[in-house]
């Protein structure tokens, strides 16, 4: 798979850029605030509908613009399909697939595939659990688009319960309501809960082998890291998530078990306002040598785990589409490599040349390793506003 052409309007620091894009390596230069991660972005937020430095789709659009419109031409398995975005904040946004209007944006989801290396990275390992569970929620959306529906629907139970728990319970301090109102919503949490759960726990069982893979790549043998799915239901416990092919709790026990938590947890929920069970709380703990990465890890070990959970996105997601797409997901690898150490540039370089397409951004281009400016590589210099193809 890879990005043939990238078409912008209104899109952040570009009015208009029309671009070519092809496989191979590209390597977009520029001075720090010209406009190289606008770009990659961009391409981004065609694969996910989101953007890895933001969180809303305001500062997306440019000063004074109505509106933003991305356009992307792919290229998958010798096929062609273009992508149509319209942003337009505090409105539904828009989408096409082919020139025809899809009912939904996240219609599109599945048509390009990116893994995106990032600075932001690094709060991976470091940051809150938020991260790690977005890590996992977006990687399962990329594999299996469907997914993106699931998200919705229980992101809108979970906003839904939460402010009938805030009303029910100032009800009933002042001597009025009914506990029993929040039944109903307690079944399509458990519901959509347990579907959601299920498929985190697929996917971790899935990633065991690749992130320990990725991680030895990257780090040449120093130390073994390890994924546990931490919950606060008992029917988890620590490390079932990583069994690769080992049985999995069902839907429907994991379903019965978040109608149980949310029982106990019942008068607590009600006292503070806020949802206590649910997998917005459950945690993905990274164990390196035995020990948590987070608060032990260096900081060159914390990029070696970071790199590792990439690195491992991209090989499940190569292997899944190995037989109608052998070029894998595009890469984009966005000011990475001035974040990082010679051996670890290096090494990262040397595990993704082989990618059918990688985007990457850098000040100069000798913050690029030898190994991804070799032959058929290609340079697009970058300056505010515009971006041109280097001869």
């Amino acid at each position: 798979m890879h990005v043939a052409h990238l078409s912008l309007v209104d899109y952040r620091s570009y009015a208009e850029l029309e671009l070519d894009l092809g496989p191979g390596t590209t390597t977009f230069v520029g001075l720090n605030g010209q406009g190289k991660t606008n770009l990659v972005e961009a391409i981004g937020y065609v694969a996910t509908l989101s953007s890895h430095r933001v969180s809303g789709d305001a500062p997306l659009v440019r000063q004074g613009a109505a509106r933003a419109v991305v356009r992307a031409e792919l290229v998958r398995g010798g096929r062609r399909a273009l992508v149509e975005l319209e942003i337009t904040p505090g409105r539904a946004n828009r989408a096409r697939l082919n020139s025809s209007p899809v009912r939904r944006p996240r219609d599109v989801l599945g048509t390009l595939r990116t893994v995106l290396f990032a600075p932001e990275d690094l709060a991976l390992v470091k940051g809150d659990p938020d991260g790690r569970r977005r890590y996992l929620d977006d990687l399962l959306v990329t594999r299996w688009p469907r997914v993106a529906g699931l998200r919705s629907d229980y992101d809108r139970v979970l906003r839904q319960r939460t402010a009938l728990l805030k009303s029910a319970g100032a009800a009933l301090r002042s001597g009025r309501g009914d506990p029993h109102v929040l039944d109903v919503w307690d079944e399509q949490l458990a519901a959509t809960g347990a579907e959601l759960l299920a498929a985190r726990l697929a996917l971790l069982a899935d990633l065991r082998e690749p992130v320990a893979g990725a991680y030895q790549a990257v780090s040449r043998g120093q130390g073994d890291l390890e994924l546990t799915y931490r919950s606060a239901l008992p029917l988890l416990g620590e490390g079932v998530a990583t069994t690769p092919g080992g049985a999995q709790p069902s839907r429907e026990e994991l379903r019965l078990a978040l109608l149980a938590a949310t029982a106990e947890q019942r008068k607590a929920e009600l006292d503070r306002g806020v949802c206590l069970v649910g997998p917005q709380r459950d945690d993905l703990v990274l164990t390196l040598g035995g020990m948590p990465a987070k608060g032990y890890a260096s900081h060159g070990e914390s990029w070696s785990v970071a790199l590792g959970l990439r690195l491992a996105s991209y090989r499940l997601l190569l292997a899944d589409g190995a037989s109608e797409d052998p070029g894998g997901p595009v890469l984009v690898l966005d000011d990475v490599f001035a974040e990082l150490d010679a051996g670890r540039r290096e090494r990262l370089a040397e595990v993704v040349a082989d990618a059918e397409q990688v985007l990457v951004t850098a000040a100069v281009p000798e913050d690029v390793p030898d190994a991804l400016r070799g032959a058929g590589a290609h340079r697009v210099d970058v300056v505010t506003g515009s971006a041109v193809r280097a001869a």
